[in-house]
């Protein structure tokens, strides 16, 4: 099957590595290397000072674009001055005729908005549920005009969408082979977190749960709201939860998995949760809310527990089940189904699917 030509548009919140882009930044790298190691030949543009990634990185200089999830429900959309969203996507346009398709991964209103206005077709992986209605309204058009352009990780985020259901669901996945699963750990390792500290990732709800099994709890990554982290110790001082900061994949896994489990406290709809399958490819269990990506990815009672959303009474409870789970099946089932291979064999169907019928109709 003939190799595809593929550029990649970052995330023009901030350069690749310096872990702003949360979770797209994993999904990108990711998902170069799996289409690489398919044969695809792919480039990526993203913001200057990112590190390099596929067999080309281009680097674009411009005024990074505001955090989509701390907008407003009815806010405006907002295109900075110089901005480099605007910058990617001029490059794009003028670079177009090299490429098979584009695939967006900005949650950005500029790329859905000019996507008819390009010969060849813009593939968007939306990489977060339903947050403005700005975005709704960009996401739904496209989904109209061109159902085969846009993907998303996980059918609870497609359910935040009026029309979500006619996007393909595609998942995510991580190089397992970067990851050392740990079969055993001591009867008091500590309990993990990992994702921004911000307020919307359920800071004050870790605090509580740590304050109330009096378990260690470590942190790892970007501090983005250091009031919201003073707050939760604010109000549970005897918590015994560290900051260990932002680390980079190879680091980060070999810390992560001398944990017992890795919590998720989420209090918005997480698109997907690419930290869920990182920690179970350390084989490290998941004990999270049932709401978003995570409900799809976790195996209750295999890989880890889903406890009701907000019930922290639960999560107590269901982390007392830990010691039962095999640390081997948290592994295997992300070897199985969230690979960099898999999420390749994905993405590649619906690049595939998003061609053919971008020159059906054309």
């Amino acid at each position: 099957m003939t190799a595809l030509r593929i550029l990649i548009g970052s995330t023009p919140v901030g350069p690749l590595g310096s872990g702003i882009g949360g979770g797209v930044e994993l999904t990108l790298h990711n998902l170069v290397l799996g289409l690489s190691d398919r044969g695809h030949r792919v480039e990526v543009m993203a913001p200057e000072n990112s590190l390099h990634v596929g067999q080309h990185t281009h680097h674009i200089a411009g005024t990074l674009q505001p955090l989509g999830h701390l907008a407003q429900r009815n806010e405006a959309i907002c295109i900075p001055p110089h901005s480099v969203l605007a910058n990617m996507w001029a490059f794009a346009r003028e670079q177009q005729h090299r490429f098979d398709v584009i695939v967006n991964l900005a949650y950005d209103w500029l790329p859905l908005y000019i996507s008819n206005t390009f010969h060849v077709p813009i593939a968007h992986l939306v990489s977060m549920a339903s947050i403005t209605d700005a975005m709704d309204d960009a996401i739904e058009e496209r989904l109209l005009n061109a159902p085969f352009s846009v993907a998303m990780h996980s059918k609870a985020q497609a359910e935040t969408f009026g029309l979500g259901h006619q996007a393909r669901v595609i998942g995510s996945g991580v190089a397992v082979e970067r990851y050392d699963c740990v079969q055993q750990v001591a009867d008091n390792a500590p309990l993990g977190f990992i994702g921004r500290v911000s307020p919307e990732k359920g800071i004050l709800d870790l605090f509580h749960i740590a304050s109330v099994t009096k378990r260690h709890v470590k942190v790892w990554g970007l501090m983005q709201d250091a009031l919201c982290w003073e707050e939760a110790r604010r109000a549970y001082p005897t918590a015994n939860v560290t900051y260990e900061g932002f680390l980079p994949t190879d680091q980060l896994q070999g810390e992560v998995g001398q944990c017992a489990a890795v919590l998720m406290t989420s209090k918005w709809v997480e698109a997907f949760g690419n930290v869920a399958i990182e920690a179970m490819a350390c084989g490290v269990p998941v004990v999270s809310y049932r709401r978003g990506g995570p409900s799809e990815v976790i195996l209750h009672g295999e890989t880890g527990f889903l406890v009701e959303p907000d019930d922290i009474a639960g999560m107590v409870a269901a982390l007392a089940g830990v010691p039962a789970l095999s640390r081997q099946r948290c592994r295997t089932h992300v070897e199985t189904e969230f690979s960099t291979k898999a999420f390749a064999v994905r993405s590649e169907m619906w690049l595939r699917e998003a061609v053919r019928q971008f020159h059906a109709v054309s």
